[in-house]
């Protein structure tokens, strides 16, 4: 039943396709493009079109792969050492869902001149960040995420929704439940790991607009391969909104006093071999693992500075603000949504059904560099298993269950926590403080940290007044 119509003929799953597994699919469904498809430094999809003109030399893209300009696509590489190699990544082949004629696609890793990983891609940086966890704890990181978006099309007064009443709202109210779920089949299809979709809060009409908030949530796996299941769905997406002629955004703030959109991203741990999840200390309990609160303590410990990854746009601080469900305090606790950490309704009850409890950072957005985000989350974690007083840090930011941190009865303990930075250069000061975190083991280099700072600290503030032209841009942009 898998959607993906290679893992369908090949009958292995992605991870153990080779070259003439992919081979032989394009010879016997006649593929006649192969597409390359990796990210630059802005996070969004590039595409390199290959037209297969033998065998021979469908198997030379496939073991070679192909130069391109790396100074065209980072800032920080110079036009005289520029050339890059991008090889195809065998286990994320899929049928590409646009195209005319029969494609097979790929996300690809980047490789240097002398045929080694590319130590500033996000998306080794996130390998690195994967890989000095496991070697740190034995144990492996586990994300989903989870992607809110907006719909914008024209105004429609039939079946409407109260303003900021859409969650989980049903066609006819739901104007656009028919794009979300053609994007989830089309996101499986290309290998996208989907736990489900629903209409989200967010609905309002404005100049003559309909605004629709959405969301599409993946289901855990290996962080890397989680990383790329949101590149793909993301590309998917705008992909069809163009196709709709609608404008979709991912924008963590349309306008004020309206849901904004995160991209909350889901934890738990296995061990090496994905058979076992520590989170629950015991069943029947909602006590959590000495593993679980070290993790915890380390997103308390990098709160400040994992924004400068997870929220790098103004458009990101309008989001977080207080009383419109987006954390703004240093805090975890059990089904509390006003908590930077939220350890979701699980099944501590139900021994057989407790390896699907997680828990879920909830400050950062889409325009977040995915691979970047899922990297400083994975440092954050181990940094957390690293440090002698974790257990503690993880007790002192623990909000009891139900507790609103915002209501003025609990203002002496709102005052007791540390906030989260309220702009793009304060992120950046804080990232300064905590650049040990990421700078060890060699994941993050000081030279990118370097370059992150400068960025977040070259944007101009945002106002109400100019919100509309920046998500204007947002949305041409990505």
């Amino acid at each position: 039943m898998n959607p993906n119509k290679l893992v369908q003929y090949i009958q292995k799953v992605p991870n153990d396709f080779t070259t003439e597994d992919i081979v032989g699919f394009c010879i016997n469904n006649d593929i006649e493009f192969i597409n390359f498809h990796y990210c630059g430094w802005d996070g969004k999809i590039k595409t390199l079109n290959f037209v297969i003109n033998s065998q021979q030399h469908l198997e030379e893209i496939l073991s070679a792969g192909e130069r391109v300009d790396g100074s065209s696509l980072f800032p920080f590489i110079k036009a005289g050492k520029s050339d890059l190699y991008v090889m195809p990544i065998l286990k994320t082949a899929f049928v590409n869902p646009f195209a005319e004629v029969p494609t097979v696609d790929f996300l690809c890793e980047y490789l240097d001149r002398d045929g080694k990983p590319f130590e500033s891609s996000p998306q080794h940086i996130l390998h690195k960040a994967n890989e000095a966890f496991k070697a740190s704890t034995g144990l492996q990181m586990e994300t989903m995420g989870e992607l809110e978006y907006y719909i914008v099309g024209d105004e429609d007064d039939l079946y409407t929704v109260p303003d900021q009443k859409g969650y989980h709202a049903s066609k006819p109210f739901c104007k656009y439940a028919d794009f979300r779920t053609e994007a989830m089949r089309l996101i499986a299809q290309c290998g996208g790991l989907i736990k489900y979709g629903h209409s989200e809060v967010g609905n309002f009409t404005q100049d003559g607009k309909n605004y629709e908030q959405n969301e599409i949530e993946f289901l855990p796996t290996n962080i890397e391969d989680a990383a790329n299941h949101l590149i793909i769905a993301k590309w998917v997406m705008r992909q069809l909104a163009y196709e709709y002629g609608v404008e979709l955004t991912f924008a963590p703030k349309i306008t004020t006093g309206k849901a904004g959109s995160g991209m909350h991203v889901h934890c738990k741990f296995s061990d090496v071999e994905g058979k076992e999840n520590p989170l629950l200390k015991s069943s029947g309990t909602e006590t959590v693992s000495e593993a679980f609160k070290r993790a915890i303590a380390g997103f308390m410990l990098a709160g400040t500075s994992l924004p400068a990854w997870g929220n790098p746009h103004p458009l990101s601080f309008m989001r977080l603000v207080p009383h419109q469900e987006a954390p703004t305090s240093l805090c975890w606790s059990f089904s509390n949504r006003s908590a930077l950490v939220r350890v979701p309704l699980g099944w501590a009850h139900r021994p057989e059904l407790a390896h699907k409890q997680t828990f879920e950072w909830r400050a950062s957005d889409g325009f977040a560099d995915t691979y970047l985000l899922m990297a400083a989350l994975c440092c954050a974690a181990r940094y957390g298993f690293e440090c002698e007083n974790a257990l503690q840090v993880a007790d002192n930011t623990y909000v009891g269950l139900g507790v609103n941190i915002h209501d003025k009865s609990n203002e002496s303990l709102l005052n007791s926590l540390e906030q989260l930075p309220a702009s793009c250069a304060e992120a950046a000061d804080e990232l300064e403080k905590d650049r040990q975190i990421y700078t060890s083991c060699g994941v993050f280099s000081n030279d990118l940290v370097e370059y992150q700072e400068k960025f977040l600290k070259s944007f101009t503030p945002i106002t109400a007044e100019t919100m509309a032209e920046a998500v204007k841009e947002s949305i041409n942009n990505g």
